[in-house]
């Protein structure tokens, strides 16, 4: 069946006028672009007039509308089901010959040549979201049978899977009506994308560029990492420009588009010059104006010419939440582990410095462009979905992933979705084995100068903090960077790789065994007492304390040795415990000889549990217990190399500190310097200094981020943590029970409310809780008292031997907090969720590090 009733189906891009209800987002902003006078490639638009006339005609409407209707976006199987049978309807449906006339009558006014056949929905590239990707493009078709083909196929891809669930996310319900734009197939030599603020952190000082030789596929679909170019807002000038390996581009061939390697002499060379790239800036500024809001551009250019393919606002972050990379796109993700070691919301100083850290100590951790770590509200998070992808490399499903990463990272639920990533296999094992093989060589290597290097290095960390003290000339501390700070920070952060990588997966599964065997209070008893194969460095300020307090060092040697250890270690903007006086004298004051003999009680007790343990385990499993003792003696090496080799990074960034802080004083900047970053400090080393606006700017986001409560340990997806803040319901943990459940039976009577985690130490206490987050109040815990926190980290560890017992929110039976309990014989309950909300400050609690349970006895 056809419909007969004639309209006017084209509407020429040079032609004004056009709604978005009529265009879709794609179309109406090229028009708009084209009328303003920009270089856009003559075209036309296929209304949506069209695609409703081919939906009529075929009987499709009610379809739609009945399988969409209630559509759950986490429900795969079912998208699949619907898009599977509404596509279907679109590849057998007759497309209404009135339809196809005026596209003949549209595609001879550009002379029957190549053309670029892209969708324009009318829920696509708005201001609340940019939807890019969702639908399908159809690059150099030829033919009017193609070009039919073409568009029928633009019509389908709203109904994709992915866009189905897309929308729903989005929380866009009305019908969705499909242009289609067709243009003059421009055989470019290089292509890319600007945007006109940061695409992570919405700022507004500089302009981004990426670039790559051929078209704009291989950019867009992740095929190729581009070249970056920085253009500064104010000034016009290019700042900073990185030339990538390009390996592959996207070409024209006789049977449309394919990717095929670059010429070797291009590999290396930028695709975008920087003339080029200046007049490519003027114009994304003069588009931004028009828009009158940020833009992300797609360009490409043909020798010296420029074209504008498309342009779109910007979605990914906003001004307000400017440091969130939960807007890069729909993945899971999780800050356990990372969180207790990077607490804090993070200066752009520190971050960038992290970020220095993280591409060596976690090499193999992204597939470019998704990235395996980020921020979100300024917070560090791990992207679990990039995770889960590379673990598919080496054959391990969802399941064992799931089970394999519990004990680093915590529980998922089942009902929890890891998304996909959205990137090609061939694309995650190339970008990721070549890495993945030389780090394992570099590993291999590094692991045998472990001990040498760590010997060595605490007095080399001293003799850079002199000598930055000493320079007096901005430029030459630039230069001491380059020639010799960056590469030993890389070395540190190279060795703590070595170290970690040495244990393979046995970190992890050695663990995993024992549960299977024994539960989870007998593999905590077992794998006790790491410190058998040498002192853990968790430890180390407790050690220091202990020789300080007995006599056998003074202060200045517990600073030498220990300084550099504390609360917040990454954080270049907070002075060391070695640098606070204060530090060590509330450490002192807070002591008393019965809670050190009690501890060592502790110790004694747990060591005898463990070998207890270990008898059990004997009788019940003789020969799997003596392979698991060898597993278990190798764990705790492994266990001491990392955690040494870390603080000999946490040592480096003492030196980091330092350097920030002579530069803040060398330009003037004081603490300014930490709210930029590490280019940015290195050019005001060189007289260039960020605007001051910018700088307060950045300031008042990090207020703003510290602000909030603690952030939610998993994240999935675009998340606004200050809309999140303000609705309380919204962060209820399935894991708290509430009075009201307890009446209805879920926790014993008697119980006001109760919280589950993972148990992190055996043993059961009760006692009076004092919840702190913030070791600096540790004051406040009373020997006996139960620590209830958000998280721990090595900065903590002074306060747990007053401690019954330790409770967090966040954790798991790797994480700090389970590890010294395990060590110190303290019942803990880690991983919580929300105990800090749930138990108040002064609430009589029992403790049961065994079965992972706190219950509130007597608010």
């Amino acid at each position: 069946m056809t419909v007969t009733v004639h309209t006017s189906y084209i509407h020429p891009l040079r032609e004004p006028g056009g709604e978005v209800a009529l265009l879709g987002g794609k179309g109406a902003s090229l028009v708009r672009l084209t009328e303003a006078g920009f270089p856009v490639p003559d075209g036309f638009c296929l209304t949506t007039d069209a695609y409703a006339a081919f939906v009529a005609g075929n009987g499709l409407g009610p379809v739609i509308g009945q399988l969409t209707r209630r559509l759950d976006p986490q429900d795969a199987a079912a998208l699949e089901r619907v898009s599977s049978i509404i596509t279907t309807g679109f590849e057998a449906g007759d497309v209404p010959s009135s339809v196809v006339n005026q596209l003949r009558e549209g595609y001879a006014g550009l002379g029957f040549g190549r053309v670029a056949v892209r969708s324009s929905a009318t829920a696509e590239d708005l201001p609340s979201g940019s939807f890019a990707g969702q639908q399908e493009s159809f690059l150099d078709i030829g033919d009017i049978g193609a070009l039919v083909d073409a568009v029928r196929g633009c019509w389908a891809s709203a109904w994709s899977p992915r866009a189905l669930a897309y929308r729903a996310r989005q929380g866009v319900t009305a019908d969705v009506s499909v242009a289609v734009v067709v243009q003059r197939m421009i055989n470019a030599q290089a292509s890319g994308v600007m945007f006109t603020v940061d695409p992570v952190t919405g700022l507004d000082s500089a302009l981004t560029i990426n670039a790559a030789w051929g078209l704009g596929e291989a950019v867009v679909g992740g095929d190729v990492t581009p070249d970056t170019v920085v253009v500064d807002r104010r000034s016009g000038r290019v700042t900073k420009q990185r030339t990538a390996a390009k390996t592959v581009m996207t070409v024209r061939t006789a049977g449309g588009t394919a990717l095929a390697p670059v010429p070797e002499k291009l590999r290396h060379r930028s695709s975008l010059p920087k003339t080029q790239a200046v007049r490519l800036a003027r114009l994304g500024r003069r588009i931004e104006a028009l828009f009158q809001q940020p833009m992300d551009i797609e360009w490409c250019r043909v020798e010296d010419e420029l074209f504008i393919l498309q342009a779109r606002p910007v979605t990914t972050g906003r001004r307000g939440d400017p440091w969130n990379d939960s807007y890069r796109g729909d993945f899971l993700w999780t800050n356990t582990n990372v969180g207790e070691a990077i607490p804090d919301v993070m200066t752009p100083a520190s971050w960038s410095m992290v970020q220095v850290f993280l591409s060596d100590a976690m090499a193999t951790a992204s597939i470019p462009p998704y990235v395996g770590y980020g921020r979100i509200a300024g917070h560090i998070y791990l992207n679990v979905s990039v995770m889960k992808a590379l673990s598919g490399i080496v054959g391990v499903n969802e399941r064992s992933f799931r089970t394999l990463t519990e004990e680093v990272f915590g529980h998922l639920p089942d009902d929890v979705e890891i998304p996909p990533v959205p990137a090609r296999w061939s694309r995650v094992v190339t970008s990721v084995v070549p890495v993945a093989l030389h780090v394992l060589s570099e590993a291999r290597r590094d692991v045998r100068r472990l001990d040498s290097y760590l010997a060595a290095h605490p007095e080399l960390c001293a003799r850079r903090r002199t000598e930055i003290a000493g320079t007096d000339d901005p430029r030459k501390l630039a230069g001491l960077w380059s020639a010799t700070l960056e590469p030993e920070f890389h070395k540190a952060s190279l060795m703590l790789s070595a170290a970690t990588r040495s244990s393979g997966a046995s970190f992890v599964t050695t663990r995993k065994r024992l549960l299977e065997m024994v539960g989870p209070a007998g593999a905590n008893a077992v794998t006790a007492g790491l410190s058998g194969a040498g002192r853990l460095a968790s430890l180390d300020l407790l050690e220091g304390l202990d020789l300080l307090d007995a006599g056998a060092i003074d202060e200045a040697t517990f600073n030498q040795r220990y300084g550099h250890r504390g609360p917040h270690e990454f954080e270049i903007s907070l002075p060391r415990s070695g640098e606070d006086p204060t530090w060590l004298a509330r450490q002192r004051a807070e002591r008393s000889p019965d809670i050190a003999a009690g501890l060592a009680t502790r110790q004694r007790q747990q060591a005898q549990i463990r070998e207890l343990a270990w008898i059990r385990l004997n009788h019940r499993f003789p020969v799997q217990a003596w392979l698991l003792r060898r597993q278990v003696d190798q764990w705790g090496r492994i266990a001491r190399n990392r955690e040494l080799a870390r603080s000999e990074v946490i040592r480096y960034f003492w030196v980091l500190r330092a350097f920030a802080v002579r530069a803040g004083e060398l330009t003037g900047l004081g603490d300014d310097i930490f709210f930029l970053d590490l280019t940015e400090i290195l050019e005001a080393l060189g007289g260039d200094v960020l605007d001051r606006g910018e700088i307060a700017h950045r300031r008042r986001v990090h207020a703003e981020y510290a602000a909030l409560p603690p952030l939610p340990g998993l994240v999935r997806g675009r998340f606004d943590p200050f809309a999140w803040a303000k609705d309380p319901s919204a962060r209820v943990d399935p894991r708290t029970v509430t009075a009201h459940d307890a009446a209805a039976g879920a926790d014993p009577v008697g119980v006001a409310a109760s919280v589950s985690g993972f148990p992190g130490s055996a043993g059961l206490v009760e006692g009076t809780a004092r919840v702190i987050l913030d070791p600096a109040d540790g004051a406040r815990l009373q020997p006996g008292d139960v620590l209830v926190t958000n998280v721990t980290n090595v900065g903590w560890t002074p306060l747990f031997p007053r401690a019954a017992a330790v409770v967090t929110d966040v954790g798991a039976p790797l994480s700090h907090a389970a590890i010294v309990a395990r060590e110190l014989g303290i019942p803990a309950v880690v991983g919580c969720g929300r105990a800090t909300e749930v138990i108040a400050d002064g609430d009589t609690v029992r403790v049961d590090g065994s079965a992972g349970l706190v219950q509130v006895l007597r608010p």
